[in-house]
């Protein structure tokens, strides 16, 4: 698996404290919880290829099979 891109984020305080608690009610950590809500904004709007998606689906740390199309 190639290594991810690392990089500095700046958030609003308010904003981090939410989703901390958003990846705490799906077990995850903050920084997964970003790369989901990323991923996704990125497949609905048609902007990540479908090998890359069929990839990050498999590496999920949780899949939802519940996708709208």
């Amino acid at each position: 698996m190639p290594e991810k891109k690392k990089f500095l984020l700046r958030i609003d305080p308010a904003l981090y404290d939410a989703l901390e608690r958003w990846a705490a009610d799906e077990f995850r950590s903050v920084n997964a919880q970003i790369e989901f809500l990323l991923r996704e904004a990125a497949k609905k709007s048609g902007r990540l290829g479908r090998q890359r998606e069929e990839e990050s689906t498999r590496l999920s740390p949780r899949n939802d099979a519940t996708e709208e199309e």
